[in-house]
């Protein structure tokens, strides 16, 4: 054991429990929380495959990846997919109380006014399912997906509610659900991380790096957040004045160091640093040749609106194809601009919604086309949404401004999913007359993440990892599989 090592094992709880008495109750404790501790922590072989006991899939997947294409900050679902002629008839009159009472809302008081869509909405696809005409390249997808609208959570400001979504908890600390899909399923390429982030609009999204983070996962199930102008991931190229050759050497060399203090120590995180330090290497060659978006036929780029060297989502769109067509199992899309408060122009319902779904409601269709098109499509599972809705009543700071605005609003909102066992072409849910609740076929996110779990072929029950003597798992203690939509 390594001398250090053991003075830090004297400076524990654990250790002063063992001193106090040879059979004090303080030294069974402490022994039954070893053993747990060592059945908690096995030597990882190969971080990168994946971890009992959960090598392989609970039961046959449907889906084999997943893209989630994640709008930070609410889209305005009301003005969207769930089409409310009621609203619209009582548009400018008091919200009830009773849908006012006892409720918080983020930068809204006293009684605000109904305000009824302004977009005009019509249905489409066997299915007939309502859109507005803020999403027109979306009408030419409907039969491939299904809008959940009867979507709820438990958090009305953005971090906490992106972190519910996508952690399970509105705490930071929690393992990511690319994460605990790729601790599950491990990697289909060596070469290439099985998790992997794309960020467009400039701005990170409110929960930050903890939305694509392992939290008290090994570490090597880390989203890697890659871009799509520049070095396609910070830190992989090799540092001014090292070659290829030498960085070889020194990674040998480093590999030599952490393979002692494995075999010293056998902490599964330094197997994990040996992996990441190898995986780095590789993805030198391999992470270039997959982000150059330039190798596509121009048609490809024009039906996404991508344009090489740009920064856009529809560049990460069509990223996200060529991720995935690779054996990357997880591909998380965030854009920023979702928060319709109606404090400018481009947070207005009419104009600044059709200016931000041009840019992406056609790289989106365009992906589920092409994902299609590639046979990819029905074992690829994609979602659409944010982490939250809007109001159906005028946002409090905005009422007296020409600009339509709307706040934020966790009880009802909407999303959609398509591929990997999906049934395309409906929508599943109800809110009521005026879209303050829902009233059929609820779907709380923990719901959500235990559906995308199943797709995956997992209970997500069982999908567990144990830490602080406790076994965590993506949905907490909630969570029901909507098979309905299945």
């Amino acid at each position: 054991m390594h001398p250090q090592f053991d003075l830090l094992q004297t400076q524990t709880r654990r250790a002063f429990l063992r001193s106090s008495g040879q059979f004090s109750l303080g030294a069974i404790a402490a022994q039954a929380l070893l053993c747990q501790d060592a059945q908690a922590h096995p030597a990882v072989v190969h971080p990168f495959a994946p971890h009992a006991p959960h090598s392989q899939p609970h039961f046959e997947p449907k889906a084999k990846r997943v893209v989630y294409l994640h709008m930070s900050g609410g889209p305005p679902h009301l003005d969207i997919f769930d089409y409310k002629p009621e609203l619209v008839k009582h548009n400018g009159e008091p919200a009830p109380d009773q849908f006012l009472k006892g409720k918080t809302f983020a930068f809204t008081t006293g009684t605000p006014k109904l305000m009824g869509t302004p977009r005009q909405f019509a249905q489409y696809g066997k299915g007939g399912i309502w859109m507005s005409d803020a999403v027109p390249n979306f009408h030419g997808i409907a039969d491939e997906i299904c809008v959940v609208k009867s979507m709820f959570t438990d958090q009305f400001n953005h971090t906490p509610a992106e972190l519910l979504l996508f952690t399970g908890s509105a705490r930071q600390g929690r393992p990511s659900m690319g994460s605990w899909a790729t601790y599950g399923l491990g990697s289909e390429n060596e070469n290439l991380p099985g998790f992997v982030a794309l960020i467009s609009s400039g701005v990170q999204p409110s929960g930050g790096q903890s939305l694509w983070g392992t939290g008290f996962l090994p570490s090597v199930f880390q989203g890697v957040q890659c871009r799509s102008k520049g070095d396609p991931v910070l830190y992989v190229s090799d540092p001014a004045g090292m070659d290829r050759e030498l960085r070889r050497k020194t990674l040998d060399a480093l590999r030599d160091l952490n393979e002692e203090q494995q075999r010293e120590l056998g902490h599964p995180e330094t197997a994990t640093r040996i992996a990441q330090y190898e995986l780095a290497f590789r993805m030198q060659t391999s992470v270039p040749e997959v982000m150059d978006i330039s190798r596509e036929s121009q048609h490809i780029l024009t039906d996404y609106g991508a344009q090489p060297g740009d920064a856009s989502f529809a560049n990460n769109c069509l990223l996200a194809r060529r991720l995935l067509e690779q054996g990357v199992r997880f591909v998380q899309l965030f854009d920023w601009g979702w928060d319709f408060h109606g404090t400018n122009n481009s947070e207005d319902i009419r104009d600044g919604l059709s200016a931000k779904m041009r840019a992406t409601d056609k790289p989106v269709s365009a992906l589920i086309r092409d994902l299609r098109q590639r046979g990819l499509l029905e074992d690829t599972l994609v979602v659409w949404g944010g982490e939250f809705g809007r109001t159906p009543f005028r946002e409090g700071r905005t009422a007296a401004s020409g600009v339509l605005g709307r706040d934020h609003f966790p009880d009802a909102f909407s999303i959609f999913l398509a591929g990997g066992g999906i049934q395309g072409g409906r929508s599943y849910g109800e809110t009521d007359e005026l879209g303050f609740s829902v009233v059929e076929n609820k779907v709380h996110v923990h719901d959500l993440q235990a559906t995308i779990l199943h797709l995956l072929g997992f209970n997500h029950e069982k999908l567990t990892y144990r830490f602080q003597g406790r076994d965590f798992r993506l949905t907490d203690v909630h969570g029901r599989v909507v098979k309905d939509i299945l």
